[in-house]
């Protein structure tokens, strides 16, 4: 591997003393392939006010199996990721109180819903080589996507609009044996366009216990009926099992990050999961000034995962519609646009837990015990939603939206019976959700813009439970009201390029978790919060050559978030720090690329220290990790393509924590386990080839 590098490293240079010697010519002036783009801003999701988006051209720059670094480039937007398949999303701080996984957020596969009845969502069940761009809405401000207090996550597959025929695969191996492989094909004509796409990825992980792989399968394709009508359909099938290694001490992370938590390792933990997504859509337009786009969707979930304490085993099945209209008309001699339509998401969940005799089973990992638990939940929520957005004057536009939710709950408990039985429904009332957008042009190059929003959360099903596992009446959804003021700037014929957002969101009704168990949590509001911040992303193209463009660029993230009122039993934790969440992130690098193909790409990231208890007595470390890309990609002709990059992360071992569990408990006179470790020093390398047909 280092012999490959010092090769590619000195073709590299040899490449960028031709491209600044004065006798080279000037006969390509034209990138083959910018890379030079991490973050661009859209105004699809959310209207006026502008969505983050990172696209393939700021996928390449990381491993193919490193979404949580490209996400993690937004300002404002933070993955605490305790492995691949353990990943929590925070946006703006919410749902950094969340224990294991990413909730209070709405998360969307091109325009199908996928986040669960209760308001859970996993990313990591999807290929970051079969998605085209991951957009990103900060706040409660995309009325038409669930206005939930994070925001929302809308993953694109992307379709092939070239007409062409081509077959494409992309082979990565690196440092703790990753393997992947990703074998695309890919047809498009005036009519038609098709995409099916196989991954094969495993990897035996920096921890013990720690191995994951993957086998998953992507359709993608549209036909167009004629002018007015197209059909699309899509599918995507992921099968993958994960060991977890889960959380450890201060102390074991000190003496070796690398270790399992001693249980999970005892019990060989893992989890095994078979999920499918099938959706099917219609677009037509009625007229110029009119379209609808109206898509059905199912959803399966077959998780079965053996835990110390117990076996997890469940089975989701999802489904729904989501219809959205829109339409223009003239005001004032200019266009305005209108959206409006709803959503319908259902599950029926049935899960089950059983108990786990690993310590009985002679040193063979689980063993599947009697039953302890037996449930069937059914979920459902429904989503109406609409925007108007008028042209007051050339500069100046204004957009008013509105979202209705409405969520109900049924538990069955199919375990107990009598006065044991815990059967139990709750119905939340219907919540409006109102936000208004302003925007102001100020030139061609510069515009401002402000909002108010309100959002929602709901409490999970399981946290809406007393001690006792009777559903808690009392228990409200979370709602807090969203300002937000912020601009985008280009100066020097756009090679400069500032984005700045400053908002402050206040919450009602704070849900926290209580723990009762060792995998038991109950849920009560306890107060509220205060989230206050700014994002800024700044860039810079210089031109060296006309063969060498360099970019710069600076990602900060401030976030002054605190209880406003938390009083916790006999605990007053009001005016504290946020737990979960670093107060500064900083993520800086510099991207270099070449019109022959060749590009080099070195990132860093900066995250502070992170308070792990309500009362602020113990926090993480602050940590920088170093990364660094280079690649070359080329067409050797009109039908063939070759690339082959290198990847270095963690440059200098850095030993920091990856993700932290908030508020750990120790059983049995054991310390608390509050640490997930990020990988050690590693290295990736792969080789794409392209063939068009």
């Amino acid at each position: 591997m280092k012999s490959f590098f010092l090769a590619l490293f000195s073709i590299f240079l040899t490449q960028i003393t031709k491209a600044q010697s004065p006798s080279q010519k000037d006969s390509i002036t034209v990138l083959e392939e910018v890379i030079l783009t991490d973050t661009v801003l859209t105004k699809n999701a959310t209207g006026i006010v502008p969505s983050s988006v990172i696209d393939t051209k700021s996928f390449q720059n990381y491993s193919p199996i490193d979404m949580v670094s490209a996400i993690n480039q937004i300002p404002g937007v933070f993955v605490l990721s305790g492995a691949l398949n353990t990943n929590k999303i925070t946006i703006r701080g919410i749902g950094a109180r969340s224990q294991y996984g990413t909730d209070k957020l709405q998360l969307y596969y091109n325009d199908i819903p996928l986040t669960n009845g209760t308001g859970s969502s996993t990313i990591e069940t999807y290929d970051l080589e079969n998605l085209d761009g991951i957009e990103v809405i900060k706040g409660p401000k995309g009325t038409a996507y669930g206005t939930g207090l994070g925001g929302a996550i809308i993953l694109h597959s992307g379709e092939n609009t070239k007409e062409a025929t081509s077959l494409e695969n992309n082979f990565t191996t690196g440092s703790y044996g990753l393997l992947k492989n990703n074998l695309s094909f890919s047809h498009s004509d005036t009519k038609l366009s098709l995409m099916v796409s196989y991954g094969h990825m495993e990897t035996d992980g920096y921890r013990e216990n720690n191995r994951f792989e993957r086998d998953g399968i992507l359709v993608n394709t549209s036909y167009k009926i004629n002018s007015k009508n197209k059909v699309s359909f899509l599918l995507n099938h992921i099968d993958y099992s994960a060991q977890i290694p889960s959380s450890i001490s201060r102390s074991a992370f000190d003496e070796d990050p690398k270790q399992a938590a001693f249980t999970w390792k005892s019990a060989q933990g893992f989890e095994d999961n078979n999920y499918t997504l099938a959706g099917f859509s219609y677009q037509h337009e009625f007229s110029s000034s009119l379209e609808n786009t109206t898509s059905i969707f199912y959803t399966y979930l077959d998780h079965y995962e053996p835990r110390p304490f117990n076996i997890l085993d469940e089975i989701t099945n999802g489904y729904g519609f989501r219809s959205r209209f829109l339409g223009n008309f003239n005001f004032l001699q200019r266009k305005a646009e209108y959206t409006f339509g709803a959503e319908l998401y259902k599950d029926e969940y049935n899960w089950g837990t059983f108990d786990n005799l690993y310590e009985e089973n002679n040193g063979n990992s689980s063993l599947k015990g009697g039953r302890i638990s037996d449930n069937k939940e059914f979920r459902r929520k429904l989503n109406g939603f609409g925007s108007l957005t008028l042209p007051l004057t050339d500069q100046f536009t204004a957009q008013i939206g509105l979202n209705i939710n409405k969520t109900h709950y049924d538990f069955r408990d199919k375990f107990n019976s009598g006065s044991y039985n815990k059967n139990a429904k709750r119905d939340f009332k219907a919540i409006v959700l109102p936000s208004l957008d302003l925007n102001y042009k100020l030139n061609e190059y510069h515009f401002i813009y402000a909002n108010i929003s309100r959002g929602f959360s709901n409490p999970s099903l399981e946290r809406s439970l007393t001690p006792e596992g009777v559903i808690n009446p009392d228990i409200a959804q979370e709602t807090g009201i969203n300002y937000e003021l912020g601009g985008q700037f280009n100066f020097f014929k756009k090679k400069l390029h500032l984005d700045l957002a400053v908002y402050r969101m206040d919450i009602e009704n704070l849900l926290v978790n209580q723990r009762i168990g060792e995998d038991q949590y109950i849920g009560k509001n306890a107060g509220s919060t205060k989230h206050q911040g700014i994002d800024l992303e700044l860039s810079y193209t210089i031109a060296l050559t006309p063969q060498l463009q360099l970019r710069p660029f600076i990602n900060y993230t401030l976030s002054d978030f605190s209880f406003v009122e938390f009083i916790d039993g006999e605990n007053d934790f009001s005016g504290n720090p946020l737990t979960g969440v670093p107060k500064n992130r900083l993520n800086s690098g510099l991207q270099m690329q070449m019109n022959n193909g060749f590009y080099w790409n070195t990132t860093h990231q900066y995250v502070d220290k992170i308070s792990l208890t309500d009362a602020n007595t113990l926090y993480s470390d602050a940590f920088n990790v170093l990364n660094t890309k280079i690649g070359y990609r080329k067409e050797l002709s009109s039908r063939f393509t070759i690339g082959l990059n290198l990847g270095i992360n963690n440059i200098f071992d850095t030993k920091y924590a990856q993700s932290v569990l908030i508020n750990a408990t120790g059983f049995g006179g054991s310390e608390p386990r509050y640490y997930y470790p990020g990988n050690g020093l590693n290295w990736y390398g792969g080789l794409k080839l392209g063939i068009q047909i």
